[in-house]
């Protein structure tokens, strides 16, 4: 007789094949159709709130792995605390002024049309562009199951975004702390602007570095040797700049030789005199002094007729070069700080294309770096050179057009780190951050502790311009908060177009329209200021126009969280905004993650054909398994993707889909408001499964608390695959579907895979959120009533909390030595298999000697229950000494046609001959039913 219809067999329609690639975009609509986010947010209306706030990605290009590492991050993090019971919105944002999307609509219209439009029509297409990679942006962002507010995203091109900017600018002129100078600045001659520090990338270049001979007057320490002909030695590796050389610094504390060398005598650093002499000829040392005795010296530029005073400065090294350092004031900060000190002009003789001006006749109208060898040869021509060796250093270049870029004096606005103590007071408040990971601390300290004043000036058409204005008669700048608060009002209506738009007097506060503003000679003609702010002003005061604008004034975010390279980007000038008006950080918390590399570890580019596109993994894979990567990397280091690494988590997701699958497949006839056992009638296998489901719960939780997504995805997998899949639904599959319908032993293992079950949709969701709303909405209605979880949406459940009732650290005791035993008897059991003399386990009979310990713990489960957990027909327990023993022999009995099992009483039940014991009352109640 067939008996297969008196079998509890399990039943699902979720399906065991994802389809993630076509089921994704069909769930996205439902989820769009029933307002899932908003919903969301509904039920945690009067919930403590937590705010992360979306560092701004530019609106340029479509979206690759590290934007997608990044919004996936944040919004595991947001589905996470909403689940835990906060209310965590998320309002994502985009960076939209600046230099690419400049270049972009240059590229497209060509620099020549470009530079006859005006300025209003150029921040028209600049506006028009930004707003279709904000569309294209958004639709992969949503694509990733990234919940939001997409529909009010904050925009720094936003009119209230512009208006809030001049307002942050207004209170910042108020501090004192701005000023207009000209300094040495980051140029980039190809894009022709002042580039910021988070705008430069540094790569290795190979440059000609030369020693030059600059006469020097006989006198102080080198009064004596009048008579001969007398040079002090410089090196450097940057020739271009020397025709801005104005001095020469030397170490105060150093010693200094005056050496032979050839017809001349050099000054060099004394330490330094032994190498000089592999590079070039030096002689008998004829004299020694320190460095402080030859400031106020004064030598002769090599070939320009002007004087380069001798100074001394504690920046000058005796690691490289001759100890004697080549200044150009306009060319280097080190050189600016000691010109300054020194009276000397910030000179810089280079046009903002990077030529020199006529200032420099032999040279005018050259690229700068193309005069490098020019001005080698004439130094040799002159008698001036003493050396030069090719040099690979790490230099700066351009982040948008990756060309070598130069330090060149600009009048520009700064934003001082000292007048208002705001290098102090922000690193005050950067101890007063919980950085993540820890060394992200020191990281951002050593930068703030060591930059320059912050240059918040560029030259280009789109941004929010600087509120200032420049008398014509005498060319002083006027800026002021009324002034910016001015415009601040404007902005608020037509945006920061008006600028260029509208006549200079419309913005003059009505307390001086009429009256001249200049403070220099009274006069009442101005132009306006045509430079923009730096866009990292833009996002950096993002805080102020977001968080204080929807949450008010006091409202300080929970986390940002970017990539590493923003300690010097976005988390540096949000620091310095917020500090400079407010006085602390804008941040409680700041996260960072790596850069993503290919499986190798190298850094992707489309030069090496190793650029993973995400669309492709979405195409291929499915959200859910890009997502799953996200979870599965610590993040805190660069993460590598390939693959190989792809098809192993889609390994991995096909297991936690088949637990789910598993779990509902055996709960179809399960209502927990009729069925479900108390823990004291529950079966021992099952009470075990609750602890390690509790301790499961209680790890992720902690796992998701701290940001460690890698040990939520590493307890998911060990749960799934070891605890569920290679023990307890191996071992519990028997009694689920050879047991009674209504029995207490089914009823038992149904009562704790319901509990797993709603937990594992519960935990999986911040990470798996399609699969886990896939599995929520897979359980049947009857089966999310009670403890928080009735809604038909997985979002607007409660995260699972640990059960107290369900840790017994007597049954883990008793379990984990079970287990071991359970490994020995497999052990056993295999080798029986592997001699052929049996198939399946079930045909085994085991017989147990064991201590008096492991006896206790045998004797506790009993034989019928170890006969389940050893997966055998029989189980013999008998008393002994020593270490545990296994013997293994052939069931007794006959196989029953029902359960596989074997058993003495096959053959005993006339009615149904073919069954066991367990299975006869079953199946005769059927039948009789």
């Amino acid at each position: 007789m067939d008996y297969k219809h008196t079998l509890q067999l399990p039943s699902t329609e979720f399906p065991m094949r994802a389809n993630l690639p076509q089921r994704e975009p069909a769930l996205l609509e439902t989820w769009g159709r029933e307002n899932v986010y908003q919903r969301m947010l509904a039920a945690r209306a009067d919930a403590p709130l937590f705010l992360l706030h979306d560092g701004p990605p530019y609106a340029n290009g479509n979206i690759h792995l590290g934007h997608a590492l990044n919004k996936v991050l944040k919004d595991i993090i947001l589905k996470y605390k909403t689940l835990a019971g906060m209310r965590a919105p998320y309002r994502p944002g985009w960076d939209c002024h600046g230099l690419p999307i400049d270049l972009e609509v240059e590229k497209k219209v060509g620099r020549k049309a470009k530079a006859e439009m005006g300025l209003v029509e150029v921040r028209r297409l600049c506006r028009e562009y930004a707003d279709r990679f904000v569309g294209v942006q958004r639709a992969d962002f949503q694509r990733l199951g990234i919940f939001g507010q997409w529909e009010r995203p904050y925009l720094t091109k936003d009119f209230d975004f512009e208006a809030q900017e001049a307002l942050e600018l207004a209170d910042i002129l108020a501090t004192g702390g701005m000023f207009r100078s000209r300094k040495p600045v980051h140029w980039c001659a190809s894009c022709r602007t002042a580039l910021a520090e988070a705008e430069v990338d540094y790569d290795n270049k190979t440059t000609t570095s030369i020693y030059v001979a600059f006469p020097i007057e006989a006198k102080g320490p080198l009064a004596p040797f009048a008579d001969r002909k007398l040079a002090i030695a410089i090196w450097t590796t940057t020739p271009w700049t020397l025709p801005a050389n104005l001095a020469v610094a030397v170490g105060p504390d150093f010693s200094y030789s005056l050496v032979e060398a050839g017809e001349r005598a050099l000054v060099v650093a004394t330490d330094l005199v032994e190498a000089l002499a592999k590079r070039f000829t030096l002689g008998a040392t004829l004299a020694t002094f320190g460095g402080a005795e030859l400031g106020g010296l004064k030598a002769r530029h090599p070939w320009i007729d002007r004087d380069s005073v001798i100074v001394t400065g504690e920046h000058v090294a005796l690691d490289t070069g001759t100890g004697c350092v080549h200044t150009a004031p306009g060319h280097g900060h080190d050189d600016y700080v000691i010109g300054r000190r020194n009276g000397l002009d910030t000179y810089a003789p280079v046009d903002a294309g990077g030529c020199f001006t006529a200032d420099v006749p032999e040279f005018q109208g050259r690229f700068v770096f193309e005069a490098d060898r020019p001005i080698i040869d004439m130094l040799r021509d002159i008698g001036a050179l003493l050396g030069e060796e090719p040099i690979e250093h790490s230099y700066p270049h351009c982040w948008r057009c990756k060309k070598p870029i130069i330090f060149r004096a600009t009048d520009q606005w700064f934003l001082s780190m000292e007048v208002t103590d705001l290098r102090k007071r922000a690193l005050a408040a950067i101890d007063g951050v919980r950085w993540i990971p820890s060394w992200g601390r020191e990281r951002i300290y050593g930068m703030v502790a060591n930059r320059p004043d912050w240059c918040l000036s560029r030259q280009r058409a789109w941004g929010v311009p600087i509120i200032a204005l420049r008398c014509k008669a005498c060319g002083q700048v006027e800026a002021g908060p009324a002034l910016a608060r001015k415009a601040a009002e404007i902005f608020a209506v037509e945006g920061a177009d008006a600028w260029f738009a509208r006549p200079i007097e419309d913005f003059l506060p009505a307390s001086s329209q009429a009256q001249p503003l200049c403070k220099g000679c009274g006069g009442a003609a101005f132009e306006r200021e045509t430079d923009i702010l730096d866009v990292w002003f833009d996002s950096g005061v993002s805080f102020a126009a977001v968080i204080e604008a929807e949450f008010g004034k006091d409202t300080i975010s929970d986390l940002y969280l970017e990539g590493s390279d923003q300690h010097r980007g976005w988390f540096h000038s949000a620091l310095l905004a917020s500090v400079a008006t407010r006085g602390r950080a804008p941040y409680k918390a700041v996260l960072t993650h790596g850069f993503v590399l290919d499986g190798d570890g190298r850094k992707m580019s489309k030069s090496l054909g190793n650029v993973v596109a995400p669309q492709d993994i979405l195409k291929n894979y499915g959200a859910d398994i890009l997502r799953l990567w996200v979870a599965s990397e610590d993040y805190s280091e660069d993460v590598r993707i390939s693959d190989e690494i792809l098809k192993r988590l889609a390994d991995s997701y096909r297991r936690i889909r088949n637990t789910a699958r598993n779990l509902l497949a055996n709960l179809a006839d399960f209502d927990p408001a009729c069925h479900a056992v108390t823990s004291g009638e529950m079966a021992d296998l099952d009470r075990w499964v609750l602890s390690r489901l509790d301790d499961f719960v209680t790890r992720c939780r902690r796992a998701y608390e701290d940001y460690q997504f890698h040990l939520v995805f590493h307890a998911l997998n060990n749960f799934c695959s070891v605890d569920l899949s290679s023990l307890y639904f191996d071992i519990v599959k028997d009694r689920l579907y050879t047991s009674a319908a209504d029995s207490k032993a089914r009823r038992s293992a149904q009562t704790a895979m319901h509990a797993i079950l709603l937990a594992l949709a519960r935990v999986t969701a911040p990470i798996l959120c399609f699969t886990a709303d896939e599995i929520w909405r897979a359980i049947p209605a009857a089966q999310r009533k009670g403890r928080g979880v009735e809604t038909n949406c997985v979002f607007v459940a409660d995260f699972p909390e640990p059960d107290p009732a369900w840790q017994d650290a007597a049954l883990s005791a008793r379990w984990t030595r079970l287990w071991e035993i359970r490994q020995v008897v497999t052990k056993a059991l295999e080798e029986w298999r592997r001699d052929g003399r049996i198939g399946h386990s079930l045909e085994a009979r085991v017989r147990l000697q064991a201590g008096a310990a492991d006896a206790a713990v045998l004797a506790a489960l009993g034989e019928s229950a170890l006969c389940e957990v050893f997966i055998v027909s029989q189980v013999e327990l008998a008393s002994g000494e020593g270490e545990l023993t296994v013997t293994v022999e052939k069931a007794r009995g006959a196989k029953c046609g029902r359960c596989w099992n074997f058993s003495e009483a096959v053959g005993s039940h006339a009615d149904h001959p073919e069954l066991c014991e367990r299975c006869h009352p079953v199946v005769a109640a059927t039948m009789q039913a």
